[in-house]
């Protein structure tokens, strides 16, 4: 199994009986996109139950593994357009860029809430066994390089932030779909969970119009097979 960033025992949407990162199962790899609190999330506890490996940027690796948070041994780190092969031959995952913020927060001995470098965001193109490609944006506004990544990796589904304040909103999300990324189904994540994200689906889809992308909406517990 492979899990990007996993907010789940903190995300208020998360209903009670999903909470329990036991039930989660085997897991094999980590992907975080950066250093928010929302998105790092239950990285560490899930790195320490399961022994799974965690990717992440150069730096934010170095951050992560100098805290003791991942040991450094379950630590992947790498960079954008290097392609790595965390599982063996059949899963290949390269880092794309996603135009954001990062940085970590950290309590320290004492207590004291700290600030340490996050590194760069990151999106990421995920390449499964059978060619099928997952595009997972991560937190970002709506760049030009956007058109570079539907040209060279040619995504099957694309994840993509619709709450706005902090990443896209309905319009910008639906922007970069008709004009840049032209992805043939999206699901829209990042919205909802706290009070500023107020961009919904509904909103995205109407942004769309008409433009043949396929919207799917998924709750938490919710399976889907592609």
């Amino acid at each position: 199994m492979i899990l990007i960033d996993p907010f789940i025992t903190k995300n208020p949407k998360t209903p009670k009986e999903l909470k329990d990162l036991v039930k989660i199962g085997k897991v094999d790899l980590i992907l975080v996109t950066h250093g928010h609190g929302d998105h790092v999330g239950d990285t560490a506890a899930l790195a320490k139950s399961t022994g799974a490996k965690v990717a992440v940027n150069a730096d934010f690796g170095h951050t992560l593994g100098t805290l003791g948070v991942v040991p450094y041994k379950q630590l992947m780190r790498f960079n954008k357009c290097g392609p790595i092969k965390p599982l063996g031959d059949g899963i290949t995952v390269t880092m794309v860029r996603a135009e954001h913020s990062s940085e970590f927060v950290y309590a320290d001995s004492s207590g004291t809430k700290v600030n340490h470098p996050g590194g760069e965001p990151a999106g990421y193109i995920v390449e499964l066994e059978n060619g099928f490609k997952v595009y997972h944006a991560g937190d970002t506004g709506v760049f030009a390089d956007m058109r570079f990544i539907a040209e060279y990796y040619r995504p099957d589904l694309a994840l993509l932030s619709i709450g706005g304040h902090f990443t896209m909103d309905p319009a910008h999300a639906a922007y970069a779909v008709k004009n840049l990324l032209k992805t043939k189904t999206v699901i829209p994540i990042h919205y909802g969970t706290f009070p500023p994200l107020k961009g919904t689906p509904e909103q995205f889809k109407a942004a769309l119009g008409d433009f043949p992308t396929q919207v799917i909406v998924m709750q938490p517990g919710d399976k889907r097979t592609f």
